[in-house]
Order: C-alpha cells, then structure tokens, then sequence
C-alpha cells in the first residue's frame, strides 16, 4: 500500500502563498490548503500548529524576499528609505499578505532581518537609544498602514474600480456648493484615493522622516 505523500515546509508555503493571490485572509484555510495540495489538515498540523502561525511564515517569507541581497548604502534616511520601498514592492505583488503583516506579527529570519536594518538606520541617525525604540515603533504603524492600503487598492478589478470611479464623481462633482462648500470649490482639484499613490506614499514616509530628525539633538 502507497503511504500518503509528505509535503515539506517551503512546498506547503508556496501553494499558501498562491491559494492568498486570489483569496483574502478571513476566507484562506488550514481545509483549503489541505485540499489544494491533496491531503488532509492533519497533516499540515504536523508543520504548523494553526492557521495563524501559518500565515505568519507566509508573511516572513515575503520579508525574506523583500531583503534578499539588500545592502545598507547611502546615510540613515536613504536606508530607511530603501528598507520601506523595497517592502512595498515586495507586498505589492501579494496585497493580500499586507493585511495579514499588519495584523499578525512574524517573527521570522525575514522579519528579524527587517527589525535589524531598520533600528541600525535609525541609530545611525544620532537618535539617543532611548528614542529607537519609539521612533522604530511609529514607523512601522505608519508603514504597515501605508502598505496595507495600497495592496488594499491593488486587489480592486478593473469593472470594481471603475464603479467606484463613478461613485467618486457623482460624490465630488454633484456636491451641493450650498452644503458642501469647500468641497464644490475644490470638487476639479481632488484625486480619487487610488491616484498618484506611489508619489503620496514618498511624501508621507519623508515627513514621517523630517519629524524623526526634528528629535535628534
């Protein structure tokens, strides 16, 4: 009799990692996962306790990947930088592993190759110890949110973002001046939140920046 195959670690993440391509993480399953690869979830139990920890080596292992061959250059905002850029990239090929970041931490090589980059950046940047930490902690609320709604925005279809094109001006053009006043005078000038995202999510990590060197004595 053929014993049941036993599938290794990285072949299990994989096809984790492809079944969340077309499905969020509320819908994904320890089941489905099983019945994808042709077994049953006991044996997948054998890798990883629950669906949790899971998703958290699924998550690690796009970190993994976003770090791969990174190397520090430049001063400390430049790294930070580049450490925020090359996660956004990493994350917008699978925008529905974002959320599953910003919700779950990981504690993975990738994550820690992360942890590490980021809070020598900013020691270098002539913080004192006791503010790392802090400052550390705000931007990567700031990231996890700025990544995840921008992954939010790549899952959209082309018919869906359409539509809500159209609910947008509806919204914004036919505004009544009489209600709504400011919004009537700027209706032509405001982007729909999909627009020039990239550009706005420079913007915002270079504020977040200035506000961190403000803090440096």
């Amino acid at each position: 009799m053929t014993g049941r195959r036993r599938w290794e670690t990285e072949e299990i993440l994989d096809t984790a990692a492809e079944l969340l391509r077309t499905s969020d993480a509320e819908s994904f399953s320890v089941r489905k996962l099983a019945a994808a690869l042709g077994t049953d979830s006991s044996s997948l139990y054998r890798h990883f306790r629950n669906k949790t920890e899971l998703l958290r080596a699924v998550v690690d292992r796009i970190m993994l990947a976003a770090m791969d061959d990174y190397r520090p250059e430049g001063d400390w905002k430049q790294r930070v930088i580049a450490l925020a850029l090359r996660l956004h990239a990493a994350f917008g090929e699978q925008p529905q592993l974002a959320v599953v970041w910003g919700r779950y931490a990981s504690s993975g090589s990738g994550s820690r190759l992360f942890m590490e980059e980021l809070l020598q950046a900013l020691r270098a940047s002539g913080l004192p110890d006791e503010e790392v930490p802090v400052r550390y902690h705000r931007f990567v609320i700031l990231l996890a949110a700025l990544i995840s709604a921008d992954a939010g925005i790549g899952t959209i279809n082309p018919d869906e973002y359409e539509q809500g094109m159209e609910f947008f001006r509806v919204a914004v053009l036919g505004a009544d001046p009489e209600r709504f006043p400011a919004l009537a005078h700027f209706a032509r000038d405001i982007r729909p939140l999909g627009a020039d995202r990239r550009a706005a999510f420079e913007e915002i990590l270079a504020a977040q920046l200035a506000h961190i060197e403000a803090q440096i004595p």
